[in-house]
């Protein structure tokens, strides 16, 4: 029997493209998780009230994923847990000196055909690059 592997990839794709379209056709908003996070301590009443529902919904969805298949959440990069807690803060860090996340430019700014979020990602992904190259050695 053949496996797909990209399938579950491809459909969680297809599901935040679908989603952030929704978002934007219906709300006026960008779907952009760090803005909207960073929103929730930032703002007052109902942009706080929606932006902390949001960020309540994807952390409900988490946890009913992890009930669900908890499989999906086992560490397989061979990295301690205090390594995976830095990198997801130098990621926090960096979605505001780079005014968005890979998602954020990626899937919505590119998706509305901005110069500015094509160039974002670009410099994204060629720096996530250049700093797995620079790791790694140190990792084998």
């Amino acid at each position: 029997m053949v496996e797909f592997e990209f399938v579950m990839p491809l459909l969680g794709g297809v599901l935040i493209g679908i989603a952030s379209a929704i978002m934007l056709l219906f709300n006026g908003r960008i779907t952009g998780i760090s803005g909207i996070f960073g929103g929730m301590f930032f703002k007052q009443g109902e942009e706080r009230k929606w932006r902390t529902s949001f960020v309540a919904g994807l952390i409900a969805g988490g946890i009913g994923l992890q009930y669900l298949n908890p499989e999906f959440f086992t560490n397989t990069s061979g990295r301690s847990l205090l390594v995976l807690v830095l990198a997801g803060l130098l990621v926090g860090i960096g979605t505001q000196i780079g005014s968005g996340c890979t998602s954020g430019h990626g899937v919505c700014g590119i998706g509305r055909l901005s110069p500015r979020s094509l160039v974002a990602t670009i410099v994204f992904v060629f720096a996530g690059m250049v700093l797995v190259a620079i790791i790694q050695p140190f990792y084998n």
